[in-house]
């Protein structure tokens, strides 16, 4: 009864969100796979019967599968683009150059129907391009049966066999995987190691596998008393020699992956009133203490990314030992294990944060990477202060600091770009994880704590189970705040136009003092100037610009408010009043909370303390 009521909630869950955004259309499907894993060859047989939902308003007349085995060949784009990018990602470099054929990865698909028909099909390295028989219809369902087998390849880029620390199966990316169709069309991409899009659906998933073998994997083990391995309280023995199947049941999730090794330890963390925890690590000395510590952290980070965040959906979520970093699945992640156990609670923080930023709120990742890798770089960030204390480090500070040395780079790029057309790696991973990190945490200081920490719940309520885009996210906090957000878009995300304000003249006499302040970059922003006296009081004075047709909602930690007029972004100079002469003033701070993206923080304060070096001179006007 309890999985039932567990089962139901869960579609309820479900249902409701999905219906709140019922005019997006979005793909659906269910896919049922047999798999039998030769773990001598290190080959898999497998058959695949997907039934595809054409939920679209078009009729089609093609489909695409993604092949991303392939890409383990040498001459392949993945290989090349390595190749002659000029700072190749270390673990790639030339090696699937000099794969020979045993170490290389292949989809070969022997056989493909549509509603019992026979398909054409051409393989075009990581894409397999499909002919349908007759056109699938908008708003009509076709089944599509394959049959196909594949070769693991070494580990080089999260999947593959025999990692750096001797986990025998990575499997991610690992099978004939459709490609997602939207009101952009077809997103068949060819695999060259970056990122991820797929088709929200079900998936039930049979694996044969040598009886040795544990597995974690996305979804539901469904035959745990048969399989045993610490799934059960039964202990089961496996006679050499033999296999077990291994069946598991994923539902709404955008894709399915495993990890397979015989010398696992399986175990277990349960969270109050969330979902089961496994975790599979490998029996040795050096890590099974960080491993077991690693249970407790991670059961507290469930409960944070829940509370703030949102509701993690899902009965199970699975933390293994495996691929080549830590890559993020539903339901799963892939991280290497010989660890410290502050680097190992880091990366379970941030692979896990991805359960929201990828996982619910599944953006196309190739165009809008910054959504995924930026989010959840903030967020684990949050998560990490909450399971460690604050040690007085802005949160953020880290990816602030790397926007900054990527905007003064001379190599930056929008984060706009594709994240395969990237011409440097530097620049990608930086926009991505630093610059997508700071747009977040810089849109607190644009529409205040408490519209912020409101947005980004309402934003997993409304968009969880969808492929929400850049204007989807803004939008949710539009309405929120109040305020127009479109230029924050176009200037910090569509182009790389830089912040850089500073207080430029300040000038007073025995009644007041006139602040005058100037931009020196492209990028318009509103301002929080904070007016330390030297009686201790802080003094916040708000500077909205004209274009957001609003101010951020009032925060806390100040002696007072005062909201100025607002700011015309055509305006390279602005002054105002304080009602308070020069000589009661200690400091003047362009935002003091290092939320705002300056690049050239040196000019945002003015230290007028007694016997202080003054950073500008100020003039004293004489009645």
């Amino acid at each position: 009864m309890k999985l039932k009521l567990i089962a139901l909630s869960f579609f309820l869950f479900s249902s409701i969100i999905s219906s709140a955004q019922a005019t997006r259309w979005q793909q659906a499907m269910s896919c049922e796979m047999d798999i039998e894993m030769d773990v001598e060859t290190h080959k898999f047989t497998g058959t695949q019967k997907l039934v595809y939902t054409n939920n679209s308003p078009d009729d089609l007349d093609q489909v695409f599968y993604y092949l991303f085995f392939n890409a383990f060949q040498p001459g392949s784009m993945m290989d090349v683009r390595s190749r002659t990018i000029e700072d190749p990602d270390s673990r790639v470099g030339d090696r699937i150059s000099q794969l020979d054929e045993s170490q290389q990865g292949f989809q070969n698909i022997t056989s493909l129907k549509m509603d019992g028909v026979n398909v054409d099909f051409n393989v075009e390295g990581t894409v397999l391009e499909v002919n349908l028989p007759k056109t699938l219809k908008s708003g009509k369902k076709a089944t599509f049966e394959m049959v196909f087998d594949a070769q693991v390849p070494i580990q080089i880029r999260r999947s593959g066999r025999q990692n750096t620390e001797g986990i025998r199966y990575s499997m991610t990316q690992w099978f004939p995987k459709m490609c997602e169709y939207d009101c952009m069309g077809w997103h068949a991409v060819p695999y060259v190691g970056r990122e991820f899009h797929g088709v929200w659906g079900d998936f039930m998933v049979n694996i044969t596998i040598d009886a040795s073998y544990l597995i974690g994997a996305t979804g539901v083990l469904q035959n745990p008393d048969e399989i045993g391995h610490g799934y059960s309280s039964k202990d089961i023995e496996h006679e050499a020699g033999t296999t077990n199947t291994w069946k598991f049941k994923a539902e709404n999730v955008i894709d399915f992956a495993w990890a397979a090794d015989a010398d696992y330890i399986h175990e277990t963390a349960q969270v109050e009133n969330g979902p089961l925890l496994h975790f599979f690590h490998q029996d040795d000395e050096e890590i099974n203490e960080n491993w077991k510590e690693l249970k407790d952290y991670s059961v507290k980070a469930m409960e944070f990314f829940s509370d703030n965040y949102g509701k993690y959906p899902y009965t199970q979520y699975t933390i293994i030992q495996g691929g080549d970093g830590g890559m993020e699945y539903p339901m799963i992640t892939l991280i290497t294990g010989k660890r410290s156990i502050g680097s190992l609670v880091g990366v379970t923080a941030h692979e896990m944060a991805h359960s929201w930023f990828q996982g619910l709120l599944a953006t196309n990742e190739s165009l809008y990477e910054w959504m995924d890798e930026g989010f959840t770089t903030f967020a684990s960030g949050e998560c990490m202060t909450h399971l460690y204390g604050d040690d007085g480090t802005p949160n953020n500070y880290r990816s602030l600091q790397g926007y900054i040395r990527l905007a003064n780079s001379g190599v930056e790029e929008p984060m706009s770009t594709h994240a395969d057309h990237y011409a440097t790696n530097y620049a990608y991973g930086s926009a991505a994880y630093s610059k997508g990190s700071v747009f977040l945490n810089q849109l607190r200081y644009i529409v205040g704590e408490e519209n912020f920490r409101a947005g980004m719940m309402e934003y997993f309520n409304t968009w969880a189970f969808h492929h929400p885009n850049p204007n989807d996210f803004i939008r949710i906090f539009e309405k929120n705040s109040q305020l127009e957000l479109d230029w924050y878009l176009q200037h910090f995300v569509n182009s790389t136009r830089k912040i850089d304000y500073g207080i430029s003249a300040i000038n007073g006499d025995d009644n007041s003092t006139t602040l005058t302040l100037e931009r020196y970059e492209l990028m318009p922003m509103p301002l929080d100037v904070v007016v330390t006296k030297k009686d201790g009081t802080v003094h916040m004075h708000n500077i909205p610009m004209v274009i957001m047709r609003g101010e951020k909602m009032k925060e806390e930690g100040y002696d007072s408010w005062t909201v100025q007029r607002d700011w015309a972004w055509t305006n390279p100079t602005y002054a105002f009043i304080l009602d308070i002469p020069v000589s009661e003033i200690a400091k003047i701070d362009i935002d003091t909370s290092s939320r705002l993206a300056d690049v050239n923080p040196s000019n945002n304060t003015v230290n007028l303390e007694e016997g202080s070096q003054f950073m500008y001179k100020y003039e004293r006007i004489e009645d």
